[in-house]
């Protein structure tokens, strides 16, 4: 059961009731995420919306542990959060830990610290629960339709592939090869070297046997990827457009197929210090976008779909549908 933590000496309204206003914060492997909203899920009105890059897993996401600073960063940005729920006058919060967290020895350590000193109480999913919430938050966005999809949400340490539509949700799995897992195997120098790219490209085909065998039994002709990578994507390729694009006022994106391929290309050949010279691309991004770039390519290709379109509501969202009703 996700622990709900309720503010002290507030009344709080039926959830999903008219007013009612709740939090949901997303403790990712690179970034934390506070989403403060009112109404419901068809029709909510943001108060809150950050994104912080507190990378809790690096230097430590491949051998299991939060090291020192990413603890220390961590905490700050809870208490933080904190504040922000006390100024909003929140009702009910939610805080989700995925990845990360649940792989770490000391994660229960930084949950027990967060609980001591700000009173929230986190819940570690698992990756099944974890695939499913990014369902119901793409489902929540409009952009399923009858047909099937396959979703991919590509976090720091896992990658969640869904096949679902409109109706249904039909198959899930989590994969523990997010992008800062195999950033850490694979990405040693930049450009990634061919060599390098092969082994990736090897590894992700014996990792990924299920998804091969649930698309055969469940073809797909649409991706839609979750958030994340492919809001870069997105904002990248818009960017040689004009300055106009407003990734904040974007819920759905549909990607030209050789535009997205010319992207993600531009992207695995270019240099650390061309990423960081990017204005597109955020700093928590900008190395893990190649492998990133890999997987999406790996996927479009393996399984010969083109048509692919972007998402920005994610597990987040999941949860807000959730406590919304």
């Amino acid at each position: 059961m996700i622990v709900t933590y309720l503010m002290k000496n507030k009344k709080t309204p039926p959830l999903g009731g008219r007013g009612a206003r709740v939090a949901v914060m997303d403790l990712g492997t690179n970034t934390f995420h506070l989403l403060i909203a009112e109404g419901n899920i068809n029709n909510f009105r943001e108060i809150v919306h950050q994104h912080i890059a507190v990378k809790i897993g690096e230097g430590g996401i491949n051998k299991g542990v939060i090291l020192p600073a990413a603890f220390e960063r961590g905490l700050a940005t809870m208490k933080k959060f904190q504040q922000d729920i006390i100024a909003c006058n929140v009702q009910q919060v939610k805080a989700i830990a995925t990845s990360a967290l649940r792989s770490a020895s000391n994660g229960n350590d930084f949950i027990d610290q967060v609980k001591a000193e700000t009173g929230i109480e986190i819940e570690i999913i698992n990756g099944d629960r974890e695939a499913a919430y990014i369902y119901e938050g793409v489902k929540a966005s409009g952009l399923l339709s009858a047909q099937n999809s396959l979703i991919i949400d590509i976090g720091g340490g896992s990658v969640e592939f869904i096949i679902g539509n409109n109706d249904r949700l039909i198959w899930k799995q989590s994969f523990e090869i997010g992008a800062a897992r195999l950033m850490g195997r694979f990405h040693h120098t930049d450009p990634i070297p061919p060599a390098s790219i092969e082994a990736l490209n090897l590894y992700l085909e014996d990792t990924l046997v299920d998804l091969f065998a649930a698309i055969k039994q469940t073809p797909v002709n649409h991706i839609i990827g979750s958030s994340g990578a492919f809001e870069t994507f997105a904002g990248l390729i818009e960017s040689e457009r004009s300055d106009l694009f407003d990734l904040k006022k974007t819920k759905v994106y549909d990607f030209d197929e050789d535009e997205l391929l010319t992207i993600t290309d531009q992207l695995i050949l270019s240099t650390h210090a061309e990423r960081f010279g990017n204005k597109g691309i955020i700093p928590v991004r900008v190395d893990m976008i190649v492998v990133a770039s890999l997987i999406t390519r790996y996927i479009m290709q393996r399984l010969a779909v083109g048509n692919v379109s972007m998402c920005t509501y994610s597990l987040k969202e999941g949860v807000l549908a959730e406590m919304m009703g």
